[in-house]
């Protein structure tokens, strides 16, 4: 039995290190081609100016979430993201060319951390790591179009590695500072939250949950001590109306379905829904 065990260990530190060592050159692989991409292709305009325009409102003492407005509307994002941006704007001085390179670093972090958990998890074979450099649409996101889901998708992926470690607290922080990034990390809470539940205390599901409270409430508190409304309404609005014409998957739906509240609840009920018949018969199964 030990001699089998043995065995068993060899092959799974063997597999290991060859999924590292794979991860390791498509890293460098894959490098080259973000160096590639921002070199010779050309910077998709879209949202850039109008995070600069917000960002500049911010940066010049506005703490009124409805008078922060940039070319593509309002501004619709926690303050996470301000500050992120700031930063941004500091190190880049607003221009597209240094920022592409900043968000070319960031996707090789990316990727690292999402190589991380796939070999952590050692549910796939190796060379399937290879699948995900493969994506002409996450290489547009970072480098191309320069969207804050960059920053919001690294540290939700940050926090899912922690939570392999079991490190609840400050994988929970992580996905707060996601989520004041870019509201759509939501997405993710339902089954994390189940997580927590199985593997944690009730005291610790309680701190680490009041610890992502308070980090929310941290970064918002220049908006909700001089205008709570305006910063709640905007930042963290669950009905608003998105345009049909940057939809992707549901460009097939009419543009009348589209923006009904009809449509929107019906999506909404379809998903909690599909969310319980996976906590129930598939998270839960063991």
């Amino acid at each position: 039995m030990r001699s089998i065990e043995k065995k068993r260990r060899a092959l799974s530190g063997y597999k290991i290190s060859k999924a590292v060592a794979f991860a390791s050159a498509l890293i460098i692989l894959d490098a080259i081609l973000v160096s590639l991409i921002v070199a010779f292709v050309p910077y998709t305009k879209i949202d850039w100016d109008a995070y600069i325009s917000q960002v500049d409102g911010f940066l010049g003492g506005e703490r009124d979430y409805s008078e922060l407005k940039g070319d593509t509307g309002p501004l619709v994002y926690p303050a996470g993201f301000l500050y992120v941006y700031s930063a941004i704007k500091f190190v880049t001085g607003g221009q597209v060319f240094p920022a592409q390179i900043l968000f070319g670093i960031l996707y090789i972090v990316n990727l690292g951390i999402i190589f991380l958990i796939y070999v952590k998890t050692d549910l796939l074979p190796w060379w399937t790591l290879s699948l995900l450099c493969l994506s002409k649409r996450i290489h547009s996101i970072f480098m191309l179009r320069l969207f804050n889901d960059c920053f919001a998708m690294t540290l939700l992926h940050a926090s899912l590695a922690l939570l392999l470690y079991q490190k609840w607290h400050l994988a929970l922080l992580i996905f707060s500072g996601a989520v004041s990034i870019k509201m759509n990390v939501l997405l993710y809470a339902p089954p994390l939250l189940l997580l927590m539940w199985k593997g944690m205390s009730i005291m610790g599901l309680l701190s680490a949950l009041l610890g992502a409270g308070l980090l929310q409430i941290l970064f918002g508190l220049p908006f909700l001590l001089s205008h709570p409304v305006a910063y709640i309404s905007r930042a963290f609005n669950l009905g608003r109306v998105f345009i049909h014409f940057w939809s992707v998957n549901f460009k097939f739906v009419p543009e009348e379905l589209f923006v009904s509240k009809g449509f929107a609840s019906a999506l909404l009920a379809l998903h909690l829904t599909l969310l319980l018949l996976f906590a129930h018969y598939k998270w839960s199964k063991h």
